[in-house]
């Protein structure tokens, strides 16, 4: 599963190709330190159980934050983001909103599966399959699919825990359980930190 370092390397690629004129150190870190905070709900599991992935992984936050930045800077008559941090708040936070969907929630999606819809919804979700073209079978897609074995649910949070450094196990631990924090678990994942970096990198200098 993707861990905290490689969420804040796809996010910070987000940040280097969104924040546009308003990129800058101050705001990479506000998009990393929001992209962050999803997986916060780790901590959840010693009050919910299952709740990790599913309080603070849920559409309903990003959905709900669009909803409220759109109607602030788009159709209120005086926009609270603008007037008090003006453009560059504005496009800060859509690109925050943006991190959240994609780096935090998106890759733990494909990454394990999250509560999508919690706590309206109560199910465990995850993305998984191919997308290729053959000159046997055609296009052939795999991620959505229907009939017998191809539900994408996995439970719901009685029946699912995701483990983690800070909860590893459902319920009481041995003094001795290893607590496990992952920072890339892949050659991918490490690649997509080291790119990440890169980018950062040499934005960061570009505009000094």
């Amino acid at each position: 599963m993707p861990s905290t370092v490689v969420h804040c390397a796809l996010a910070g690629l987000l940040a280097a190709g969104l924040l546009a004129d308003h990129f800058d150190a101050r705001a990479v870190a506000i998009v990393l330190a929001v992209t962050i905070v999803p997986d916060l709900d780790a901590f959840t599991g010693f009050v919910i159980p299952g709740g990790h992935r599913s309080v603070l992984h849920t559409l309903l936050l990003p959905l709900g934050a669009t909803a409220l930045l759109y109607y602030d800077t788009r159709i209120r008559e005086v926009s609270f983001v603008r007037a008090r941090w003006q453009a560059r708040g504005a496009r800060i936070a859509w690109v925050s909103v943006a991190a959240v969907a994609f780096a935090a929630i998106g890759l733990d999606l494909v990454g394990g599966g999250v509560n999508l819809f919690y706590p309206i919804h109560d199910q465990f979700y995850a993305l998984s399959g191919e997308l290729l073209f053959s000159n046997n079978r055609g296009l052939v897609q795999t991620f959505v699919e229907f009939g017998p074995g191809s539900e994408a649910a996995r439970g719901s949070t009685e029946q699912v825990h995701i483990n983690s450094g800070v909860d590893p196990t459902r319920g009481a631990e041995p003094e001795n359980v290893e607590r496990v924090f992952p920072v890339a678990q892949s050659g991918w994942q490490l690649l997509l930190i080291v790119t990440s970096v890169f980018v950062l990198t040499t934005r960061l200098w570009e505009r000094q």
